[in-house]
């Protein structure tokens, strides 16, 4: 038998979502308003300096000018603000993120990295009797055959080993699967990728979890899930 089929109930659901900022453009923007900022207080300091004493500053005109260095003021520090909740938003990421490291995830996708075994998971709305292709990096079929899935959520477990018994290297392999039910129409099937995340690269932004060799985001996480002893789909002939 070249597949273990199994079910597996999913542990803890585990939906993120990801703010990412662009750290250049935001400290040049607000350089330039510093860059202003000072400039307006030159110009204020020096205009009051030089005032004619028969004709000195309109008083109108003198309350808005302090009126804008207070909006400047205020832009400024705003931004301050702005840069720590971002800072601060990185390193909630970051431990959310390193949360991950060992545990078994189920991610979208349909290709997984093939070492030992490789773990698909195929979600149909109801039971079915699905065609499963497994296809190496080249697009050649390297193992199919017919599976019947109940309604939700079953792992599919490929040793590596085609139909012929050819035991195949480690590489990327797409999983396809196609229903059927028992009137003969269509089922829907979805597919994730199951794996072990086995690292994560603070560095990035936002951070990226390896899995078998291959990089996500937090918010591809689907799930995390814990093996179970469920029995087996039989196969179908």
């Amino acid at each position: 038998m070249a597949v273990d089929a199994t079910y597996s109930n999913p542990v803890v659901s585990g939906t993120s979502t990801n703010t990412s900022s662009n750290s250049s453009t935001s400290s040049s923007a607000t350089t330039g308003i510093a860059d202003n900022f000072q400039t307006f207080l030159t110009l204020l300091t020096t205009q009051l300096q030089n005032q004619n004493p028969l004709d000195p500053l309109d008083t109108n005109q003198f309350t808005q000018q302090l009126v804008q260095f207070a909006q400047v003021e205020q832009q400024l520090k705003s931004n301050d603000y702005m840069k720590s909740l971002v800072d601060m938003e990185k390193s909630t990421q970051a431990t959310q993120a390193l949360v991950y490291v060992g545990n078994n995830v189920a991610v979208d996708g349909s290709t997984a990295q093939f070492k030992t075994s490789a773990t698909w998971n195929l979600l149909a709305d109801k039971d079915t009797t699905a065609q499963v292709s497994i296809t190496n990096a080249a697009g050649s079929v390297v193992y199919s055959g017919n599976y019947s899935i109940k309604q939700g959520n079953a792992s599919f477990v490929w040793d590596g080993k085609g139909n012929d018994g050819v035991q195949y290297p480690e590489g990327s392999y797409t999983l396809t699967a196609t229903g059927k039910d028992n009137n003969g129409k269509d089922v829907a099937i979805s597919t994730e990728v199951q794996g072990i995340v086995d690292s994560v690269d603070l560095s990035a932004s936002p951070a990226l979890l390896s899995i078998n060799g291959a990089n996500y985001t937090v918010d591809k996480i689907k799930r995390v899930v814990r093996p179970t002893t469920t029995p087996t789909p039989t196969p179908t002939t």
